[in-house]
């Protein structure tokens, strides 16, 4: 576990540019950061920008001087490295946002902000575009209903759109709780305000719904934007083993503030409870593609949690 920071190699802005990471969590990075006074728009996706002039205070500080292609790989292992395809859907957002409301883009800065917070490990922007390119891919490999597809993408944006449970002053339980609704209903509750005066009551009304469903993600039979939206949400559960394993330290880091028996306790009820379903997915693709190594993931993971020590 290691902040990592490369030479000052990278030209711009008349100065030279170091990248700053972690090889080990997306929260530890950030607490180095506010440690240091970096500021939280020098952060892009998995690292930050740090100018020259601060890369010998920030070796003193901690960081671990190592090649650019040294901290790349320990990226890539980490299961932490952004990709190419990653990088490009973050830039889409803002056009994303407009395409489905093109009406009020400021609410699309304003969400995409909420979605940049710096507590946030695993919840963050990343992950809003995940889940959008998941209710896309699943929309159209089921042959989905325009409706049902634009309602997925609009509670997706919404359905973490509040999330305070990793902060110990939050109200509420914490993710290692299987009753924590709190910040499901206060992204419920956003969603209604900020779409009440935008958008027709009834598709209000099933956006609400579907950012709550996604508390326990139990879809009804018949719930096309539901199965599209829940089966986009944990799509990560099906993830490669690094990057499942970067997703579960992730999740950890969110809810440091629980305490760690309490946590593994609340954690392994959620998994146990994900495997005892008939299925972990609801449309007949996702199940198809990610059914075994969820399962496989979920199983592994649970294992750990019940492992004495």
């Amino acid at each position: 576990m290691a902040v990592l920071i490369d030479p000052p190699r990278w030209p711009a802005h008349g100065t030279h540019w170091s990248h700053v990471v972690s090889d080990s969590s997306v929260a530890e990075l950030h607490a180095f950061a506010r440690r240091h006074g970096i500021r939280d728009r020098a952060f892009d996706l998995d690292h930050y920008d740090v100018p020259a002039e601060r890369y010998d205070d920030l070796v003193l500080g901690g960081a671990q001087p190592v090649s650019s292609g040294e901290l790349v790989r320990r990226l890539r292992r980490s299961g932490l490295r952004v990709t190419a395809r990653e990088r490009r859907a973050r830039t889409r957002l803002p056009a994303r946002w407009e395409a489905l409301v093109p009406q009020a883009p400021e609410v699309g800065v304003d969400l995409i902000a909420r979605w940049s917070q710096t507590h946030r490990a695993y919840h963050d922007v990343r992950h809003l575009a995940a889940v959008l390119d998941g209710v896309e891919d699943l929309a159209r490999a089921e042959d989905a209903p325009p409706p049902a597809w634009r309602r997925a993408l609009l509670a997706a944006w919404f359905h973490d759109a509040v999330y305070d449970a990793g902060t110990p002053s939050a109200a509420g339980a914490s993710e290692a709780d299987a009753t924590a609704t709190s910040d499901e209903e206060s992204s419920a509750a956003l969603a209604r305000g900020l779409l009440g005066p935008l958008l027709p009551a009834e598709e209000v009304d099933d956006v609400v719904r579907l950012v709550l469903l996604t508390t326990t993600h139990t879809v009804r039979p018949g719930d096309v934007a539901g199965s599209l939206l829940c089966d986009a949400d944990l799509a990560i559960l099906a993830a490669p083993s690094e990057r499942y394993a970067a997703y579960a330290r992730d999740v950890r880091t969110e809810y440091a503030h629980v305490p760690d028996e309490a946590f593994r306790r609340g954690r392994a009820q959620i998994l146990e409870s994900l495997l005892g379903r008939d299925h972990l997915y609801a449309t007949t693709t996702a199940r198809a593609r990610w059914e075994a190594p969820a399962r496989a993931n979920v199983a592994a993971e649970l294992a750990r949690l019940r492992a004495p020590g």
